[in-house]
């Protein structure tokens, strides 16, 4: 692994030495209990005596959730287990909510009502067991994230729960809810394979505010847990202190900062006593000198700044433009680093800004997503590292109109819209070709930047569409419902009939010829070509690009008809056609 930012040495050496959640007296370590209850073959008594060893080995600290069991009729499994272990115990019982197991999955509800009612169930579920700290499972992109962060508010001011947290977060999300909410606390993914929260800036704002930092699958998960075994650093440093892997790489992540508090799974005894063992570990700064290189060491020193030097990251969402703003700098001397053209991941690229600043080169455009903090610091560090400033250019462009671009390079590339199958098929081989959804995902995981990140400047460009190839004339797009409405012909009034017209509706499995009785009463009133087409896809999220309101069926008619969609007229019934004509620039006529 590359290089990580870990917090400043001053807000180290000016912080407890223990975790403010925790005393003195508690291991700085927990016991993460998800797996006794969602493992299909789980064993009830041996995770009772699992629980219990961890107890008596010292731990204080028990992780659970509403929904750890293995589906939507089986909710509070892991919290009842819980209850039966340590029914008379002293313990620190953290436990999530805001998540459901619908049809078997791990489906995010943010909303007000279902967090305060997963917390009542909690309570119930754990049986008079206290819950010390309440956390929203992971944040909801259907819901705004301020409201799911006030009803954790609310928990505590009804004095249902001691503290409340957040789980699955960034750093600007919990930059947020900490206006809103007393946060005590974070849980996030960190391990020697995962440092997207020290590397986006979480760990270091939890430090610097005094907020424990909760981290799940300390180990990597189950799948990579094993590997540590095979890892010649970890391998080295346990034999010299007579101690396995595993509780050397625990004892490394409690030396990243005061405030981190591991949570390592366990389904045997033995394993609960081991991770107590970890907290007990104490590493040399030789030790740590070796695994931070193995893992990830702390931001190496700025060279001095070269003046001749520039280093450009244009980050934005998929669709937003980047890389025509490369091609400018490319126009200007700029060596363009593009992972599209080049393959393999940002990390990969970072390594190749290190050679090309290496070995001479002054100015490089970075254009690929950047969504995060994370991602974004590879280039800052490696550029830092060779004394070149970083600057950024966010291209904030809106997401409907990057839509409208991807489904503009689908239209060159293909000529038509790929089907879901052919989309899914392409996507293995060619980054750029991406579904509906996976655009939607990269809004909600946008980072906007920050200079806090170290940045020498952002620019913030908005998007602007080019104006139309002269030449382009005017369309009419025209939901199949407005045809069915009595007054449908009032509509007809408000656009030119000589101009090329499209009639477009969503039914699944359906075809064109679906719409020839509709095709057939326009025709009637109107003297311009008229065409049908259909989206025949499924319900749930949409796999395709022709589904309305996306625009992939209006602008596949308008490029085969050298229609400028912005000066066109949307003919529809339902805020969905009011969207759609929004996205294309068109002016919408209501029916």
């Amino acid at each position: 692994m590359g290089g990580r930012p870990v917090p400043p040495a001053h807000l180290l050496g000016s912080l407890p030495s223990l975790s403010p959640w925790l005393s003195a007296s508690e291991l700085r370590i927990g016991l993460g209990c998800m797996r006794l209850s969602t493992d299909d073959a789980r064993d009830e008594e041996l995770a009772l005596e699992t629980i219990r060893a961890a107890r008596e080995a010292g731990i204080t600290v028990f992780d659970t959730a509403r929904s750890y069991g293995l589906g939507a009729d089986d909710l509070g499994h892991n919290e009842r287990l819980l209850a039966r272990a340590l029914r008379g115990a002293t313990a620190r019982v953290v436990t999530k909510g805001g998540m459901s197991r619908t049809g078997g999955g791990w489906i995010p509800d943010g909303r007000a009502k279902a967090i305060r009612a997963d917390c009542e169930a909690s309570l119930a579920a754990l049986d008079g067991l206290p819950i010390d700290l309440y956390l929203i499972h992971a944040p909801d992109p259907r819901t705004p994230w301020r409201t799911s962060v006030r009803a954790l508010a609310r928990l505590v001011e009804a004095g249902l729960v001691e503290r409340v947290g957040l789980s699955n977060v960034n750093r600007s999300q919990l930059d947020e809810a900490l206006k809103l909410a007393p946060i005590s606390a974070v849980q996030v993914a960190v391990s020697p394979y995962d440092d997207r929260a020290l590397r986006g800036g979480v760990v270091e704002r939890c430090t610097e505010l005094d907020i424990a930092l909760i981290a799940h699958s300390p180990l990597g998960g189950p799948r990579r847990a094993g590997r540590l075994d095979r890892n010649p650093a970890l391998a080295g440093v346990a034999e010299a202190r007579g101690a396995t892997a595993a509780e050397i790489a625990l004892a490394w992540l409690l030396a990243l900062s005061p405030v981190v508090v591991p949570i390592p799974g366990a389904r045997r005894p033995e394993t609960a006593r081991s991770a107590a063992h970890a907290a007990t570990l104490a590493l040399e700064a030789d030790d740590r000198e070796v695994l931070d290189q193995a893992f990830g060491a702390p931001r190496p020193a700025r060279r001095p700044r070269r003046k001749d030097a520039d280093v450009v990251l244009v980050m934005g969402i998929p669709g937003a433009g980047k890389a025509r703003v490369a091609q400018e700098h490319v126009a200007r001397g700029y060596l363009r680093l593009n992972r599209d053209e080049r393959g393999g991941t940002l990390r990969e690229l970072a390594g190749a800004l290190d050679d090309a600043l290496a070995s001479g080169t002054r100015l490089v455009v970075l254009d690929n997503t950047y969504l995060t903090r994370a991602t974004r610091s590879h280039v800052i560090e490696t550029a830092s590292r060779n004394g070149a400033p970083t600057r950024c250019i966010w291209l904030d462009t809106p997401l409907a109109q990057a839509q409208v671009n991807l489904v503009e390079r689908l239209l060159e590339r293909f000529g038509s819209l790929p089907s879901p199958d052919e989309l899914r098929e392409r996507a293995r081989r060619e980054p750029d070709m991406l579904a509906p959804t996976s655009q939607m995902r990269a809004q909600r995981e946008l980072e906007p930047p920050s200079e806090d990140e170290g940045f020498a400047g952002i620019e913030r460009m908005t998007f602007e569409r080019e104006p139309a190839a002269r030449g382009e004339r005017a369309g009419v797009f025209v939901a199949a419902a407005a045809l069915r409405e009595p007054r449908w012909e009032d509509a007809l009034a408000e656009v030119d009939r000589s101009a090329p017209h499209l009639i477009f509706d969503w039914k699944p499995e359906g075809t064109p010829d679906a719409l020839a009785d509709l095709a057939a009463r326009l025709e009637r009133d109107v003297s311009g070509a008229v065409e049908t087409a259909i989206c025949p896809h499924g319900g749930g999220p949409p796999s395709c690009w022709c589904r309305p309101p996306l625009p992939g069926l209006p602008l596949a008619f308008a490029r085969g008809h050298r229609v400028d969609p912005s000066r066109s007229v949307l003919i529809g019934t339902s805020p969905a056609h009011r969207t759609l004509a929004t996205t294309l620039g068109a002016r919408f006529v209501p029916v």
